[in-house]
């Protein structure tokens, strides 16, 4: 057997041996965090795309509290939302836990392999997968209401404002539906695949595409309202603050565009590494923070493009930082899930899962869920508080 292989065993029999040592514990724990408006329903969490979590929290010292193992890879950011944990995997199938415990509440088989990250709202759940299906199920049930076809992959996740979900293809298009019943709204044709999931803020739709142009689309009509050449590849979702777009490329840089004006505010690139960009950035608070191929997690001003701090990891970092108070959590390649304090770059947590991450954290209600590439879904919060023994 392959000596990784039996690392990656060994090291799942512990975690699972340590978690029916705790579980009963942590599910009566509290984590003192306000659960008001306390949900992760799309990738990124906000129309935006901004990555935040304002008003949440997480312990420094995480435990897991389940584990759930598909048939192949997760690569599809999780949504929480109605204490349910949503996500697809390479298996083929999407799944529905319960948050709390991990059961599975139900699964969807789809046709093809499921990248996507799904998006909840209204009741219902919303993902695509490789054939180009996407698809709408009740969030309840996973109950099929609806699907629309786009003749090619859909790794995009779709983002929802005003009755519309829009969403990108590898057809070279990008679409708006009615989630109603999913009849098309409009399709505006692109030079390359839409690979990002496109941020709706004030009746505007910013997608970048692989043919490296930042586009704004009217939310209503799908009209072109402005089209940006940014020279690059680009992987990633844009996150919104205050009329800029924040994200990175595959020339190796971040970039802050004003999308209206189409004005490059400025350029950021590390002076050493020069590596690509497939992270989505996280923008909070006058910083922006995003993972590298250069194995490192950046944080910068988000006005000057000074770099604050930099923490190197053992891999790349394709998973998209979030910003959850004063810590930022992410994952990476090499395996580690970690939390550093946003203020400085410090390390607060890391937890090893022994498997390569792609996928993006999701925060609910105290609890971090990503997945891994060996097929895991994670769980974790606050650990049990130490009970006194009665004399």
């Amino acid at each position: 057997m392959n000596p990784a292989r039996i690392l990656s065993l060994t090291h799942r029999f512990m975690v699972r041996v340590f978690l029916l040592v705790v579980i009963v514990g942590v599910a009566t724990a509290s984590s003192g965090a306000s659960q008001e408006n306390d949900e992760w329903n799309l990738f990124r969490r906000d129309a935006a795309l901004t990555g935040v979590l304002p008003d949440g929290a997480l312990a420094d010292a995480l435990v897991p509290i389940w584990m759930f193992e598909t048939g192949d890879s997760i690569e599809s950011t999780a949504a929480i939302a109605d204490g349910r944990v949503y996500f697809g995997s390479l298996d083929r199938f999407f799944y529905a836990l319960d948050l709390k415990t991990g059961e599975e509440l139900w699964k969807f088989q789809a046709a093809a392999e499921v990248k996507s990250s799904p998006s909840v709202f209204d009741g219902f759940v919303y993902f695509g997968d490789e054939f180009g299906e996407f698809h709408a199920l009740d969030a309840a049930t996973g109950e099929k209401k609806w699907g629309f076809n786009t003749g090619a992959g859909i790794v995009s996740a779709a983002n929802y404002a005003d009755g519309r979900l829009v969403f990108g293809s590898y057809d070279n298009s990008l679409y708006a539906l009615n989630a109603a019943d999913g009849s098309l709204a409009w399709r505006l044709q692109t030079e390359g695949y839409v690979n990002g999931t496109p941020a709706i803020v004030n009746g505007k739709v910013i997608s970048i595409g692989c043919d490296g142009f930042l586009r704004v689309v009217d939310l209503a009509t799908g009209e072109l309202l402005n089209e940006i050449l940014v020279y690059s590849y680009v992987g990633s979702s844009p996150a919104i603050v205050s009329g800029i777009a924040y994200f990175g490329t595959f020339e190796n840089q971040v970039l802050a565009i004003n999308f209206t004006t189409g004005e490059l505010l400025w350029e950021y690139e590390h002076p050493q590494r020069k590596f690509p960009f497939y992270s989505s950035a996280a923008v909070s608070e006058g910083r922006v923070l995003i993972g590298g191929r250069d194995k490192i997690m950046h944080a910068i001003d988000a006005l000057t493009s000074e770099s604050l701090w930099t923490y190197r990891m053992r891999a790349r970092i394709d998973s998209s930082p979030v910003i959850v108070g004063d810590r930022v959590v992410f994952g990476g390649s090499s395996g580690e899930i970690s939390i550093l304090d946003v203020n400085n770059g410090d390390i607060v947590w890391q937890f090893d899962t022994a498997s390569s991450i792609v996928a993006s954290p999701a925060i609910a209600q105290g609890k971090l869920v990503i997945g891994t590439e060996d097929g895991q879904m994670y769980a974790f919060g606050p650990a049990a508080p130490e009970v006194p023994l009665s004399e």
